[in-house]
């Protein structure tokens, strides 16, 4: 039987995409292997949208193409972002490719392996219209507890700085029955913790119903026996309206998690990036969530250099972080890409200033993590197992609702030998520290 490697690169996007690959591959009899030594396909799915995303998925080829060296394997496919955009380019100058499958052309997989095997390279593009649905084998590489869901794919927000509608195209959602009978199959696998993704989630439901219908979505996923945790990824914020922020303060399963990227918080960036809310809307949409959810977390990011962006720009971010007090902030640093608007916009800011920038903000939410976990202590949450450290096998690791899977924080659960992965255990905060908490099973 013939064995394929993959390896996923980028964001959780693209891991489905990655599943949705490994079960065509499953379904015409190529077995699935994590051992590169052992494939005779290996398969990268890359990543393009920032230089060093860029950087990790060369570098991660040409790693796998040592394999044709030193292993069995005989070739390997670049999926992907990185394929779709640079197409032809990227086959030219790296010879150790064998293969491209872009983002529009991943159901034809099978046609890269065969081309592969009869010793050709092949460019598969096509158009990036297309979206997986519930009829088609998934397997999931999460833990058995946990999954993504995609609920649209592409984008039509086109922020100035983006390459994603070049490379995933115009926003498209799945119908709601799709999503459902999925997220039902996924239930009777076993799994408890369902992580709604698109590329921007609050736009789900425009393109097909004619208005946002997340809310509609999301009542009818909470129907479905055996999910215990529903969380929100990648809310653009111009659509997040009072229906959704009520269902989430009612609703138990869906977790009073919500991911909101804000990228800047000065009106002349915001508009500069293309983003359609000012300021004052944000603070006004932060402020009815939070008055509505208690105990609710905001996860959000930030593009620190943003071309044209002084100090006063960046005085006026990091006032509005301080303000703020976001549980959880990701900080980016801005990389100028070629197609995009922002990329051909003068006052591109040095390399220097964009470091200094990144390290200053992030220190900054550092300080606030900590004060804000320190503020747990004492207070019960029901923790997610997920793992044990060898060395202290009384002491499990896992996440509450306020953490998402792979971007935040550990809980350390003290006293819960032997508890099965993925169970719900009740834990006591006893402990906070810049990321991650310590407690103790009640």
């Amino acid at each position: 039987m013939l064995k394929a490697g993959f390896v996923s690169l980028g964001c959780a996007k693209n891991l489905v995409d990655t599943e949705v690959m490994l079960g065509i591959l499953a379904d015409n009899d190529i077995q699935i292997t994590d051992d590169p030594h052992a494939a005779d396909i290996l398969i990268v799915n890359t990543c393009g949208f920032i230089d060093s995303a860029k950087e990790e998925s060369i570098a991660t080829i040409i790693q796998m193409a040592d394999f044709k060296r030193d292993g069995k394997c005989r070739g390997v496919i670049v999926a992907g972002c990185l394929g779709q955009r640079y197409q032809q380019d990227l086959l030219d100058e790296l010879p150790e490719v064998s293969a491209i499958v872009g983002t529009g052309a991943w159901p034809r997989i099978m046609e890269a392996v065969d081309a592969v095997l009869a010793g050709e390279r092949v460019l598969l593009i096509g158009e990036t219209d297309i979206i997986y649905d519930e009829t088609m084998r998934r397997i999931t590489t999460t833990p058995s507890y946990s999954a993504y869901v995609k609920i649209a794919e592409g984008c039509s927000n086109c922020c100035s700085y983006c390459v994603i509608p070049l490379v995933r195209g115009s926003y498209r959602s799945r119908p709601v029955e799709s999503i459902v009978s999925e997220v039902k199959k996924l239930a009777e696998q076993g799994v408890k913790e369902i992580n709604l993704i698109a590329q921007d989630t609050t736009s789900y439901g425009r393109d097909r119903y004619g208005k946002p219908q997340l809310a509609l979505l999301l009542k009818e996923l909470v129907k479905i026996e055996g999910i215990v945790w529903i969380r929100l990824l990648y809310c653009y914020p111009k659509y997040f309206n009072d229906e959704l922020i009520e269902l989430i303060a009612n609703e138990p399963k869906i977790c009073k998690y919500i991911d909101l990227p804000l990228q800047h918080a000065h009106d002349e960036i915001l508009s500069a990036m293309n983003r359609r809310d000012t300021r004052i809307e944000i603070e006004r949409l932060l402020g009815k969530i939070r008055a509505a959810i208690p105990g609710v977390v905001i996860r959000t990011s930030f593009i620190v250099g943003f071309p044209g962006e002084t100090e006063s720009h960046f005085e006026s971010l990091k006032q509005f972080v301080l303000e703020q007090k976001f549980e959880r902030v990701g900080v980016f640093i801005y990389s100028q890409e070629e197609d995009t608007p922002a990329g051909n916009l003068e006052q591109q800011i040095p390399d220097s200033v964009k470091d200094e920038r990144y390290h200053e903000l992030m220190a900054l939410q550092c300080q606030i993590s900590e004060d804000l976990n320190r503020d747990m202590e004492g207070k019960m949450l029901d923790v997610l197992i997920e793992g044990y450290n060898p060395e202290q096998p009384d002491v499990a690791f896992g996440r509450s609702y306020r953490e998402a899977p792979d971007v935040d924080g550990r809980i350390y659960v003290e006293g819960a030998a032997s508890l099965p992965l993925g169970e719900l255990v009740p834990a006591e905060i006893v402990q906070g520290f810049t990321y991650d908490l310590l407690a103790e099973r009640k």
